[in-house]
């Protein structure tokens, strides 16, 4: 069976898609149509732009998001997914790529999503830290043990690979702690700020809105959705955890195990860089993982 995976914010770089929508009708066509919905030529960032642009939170995400939902329009009868998965704001894309959500409604989320996000980093600053080497369960009650600032799991991203989440100097003690601990690595990121935390709660509330007044139809196959990393086809419940997915954990891991033990022997990666691949190799290195 097929697993079409889809990836998040990071995998960004100057040039994305430029290949597509040179050589691709329909690309062209899909990237023409994103830039008058968006009011801007994010095309012109996208190609020939600065790390700089791309790295702004309202750029990178429908950024990404167009480049993979397009890359797999462009793939035409060859898409035939099984199951479907995106991390954090690749579910986005996931659910435009399995027909749950229309391109033009999925890009106006991701647009919503993305400056409603850069909101809520501006009003308090905040961050990220990817932890490595250290059991889960160690960092999770590492995290519990910090008062008085906010510190979670944000994404279990493989066996040994967490990224936690929470106010500048609650990551700065958890790092710290974890050091303490034998966390092998523990990497302050550059990051706007508290992605998958209680801190994203402002853009949660927004977003809610604008999710629970969009058309989301029944999936040609089941997303498996960040927050519970189960498969689900009910458009009710998709929502509800799309709307949850701002502040809680990316359940990255425990979706590629339910992932493969539903059947799931291919990972096509649909996007920018090959992030996502190398994951599913840490998760289980016997199946098989390559880029659209």
């Amino acid at each position: 069976m097929k697993a079409y995976i889809f990836p998040g914010q990071g995998a960004q770089f100057v040039g994305m898609g430029k290949n597509l929508y040179e050589n691709s009708p329909l690309a062209k066509e899909l990237f023409e149509k994103a830039n008058d919905i968006l009011g801007f030529r994010i095309t012109d960032l996208m190609f020939a732009g600065t790390d700089e642009d791309l790295r702004q939170t309202k750029v990178t995400q429908p950024a990404i998001f167009l480049h993979s939902v397009i890359l797999a329009q462009t793939l035409g009868e060859n898409f035939k997914p099984d199951m479907v998965a995106g991390h954090s704001l690749g579910e986005f894309s996931a659910l435009v790529a399995n027909k749950a959500l229309s391109f033009d409604d999925g890009l106006i989320l991701v647009s919503k999503r993305a400056k409603a996000m850069q909101k809520a980093c501006e009003a308090k600053p905040s961050t990220m830290a990817a932890i490595l080497g250290i059991d889960d369960h160690i960092a999770e009650d590492i995290c519990k043990s910090i008062t008085g600032e906010v510190v979670v799991p944000a994404n279990y991203n493989s066996p040994g690979q967490l990224v936690i989440s929470g106010s500048l100097k609650g990551i700065e003690i958890a790092c710290e702690k974890l050091k303490a601990a034998d966390a092998k690595r523990a990497l302050p990121l550059k990051v706007g700020g508290a992605f998958h935390s209680p801190l994203m709660e402002p853009a949660r509330i927004e977003l809610a809105e604008a999710i629970n007044s969009t058309l989301f139809n029944i999936p040609i196959c089941p997303v498996y959705q960040n927050v519970n990393a189960q498969g689900v086809t009910n458009p009710g419940i998709i929502k509800e955890n799309l709307i949850l997915q701002l502040t809680s954990p990316v359940r990255w891991t425990q979706i590629m195990q339910n992932m493969i033990a539903a059947g799931a022997s291919t990972f096509i990666e649909v996007g920018p860089g090959t992030v996502l691949q190398g994951l599913v190799k840490k998760v289980n290195p016997d199946v098989e993982a390559y880029s659209a």
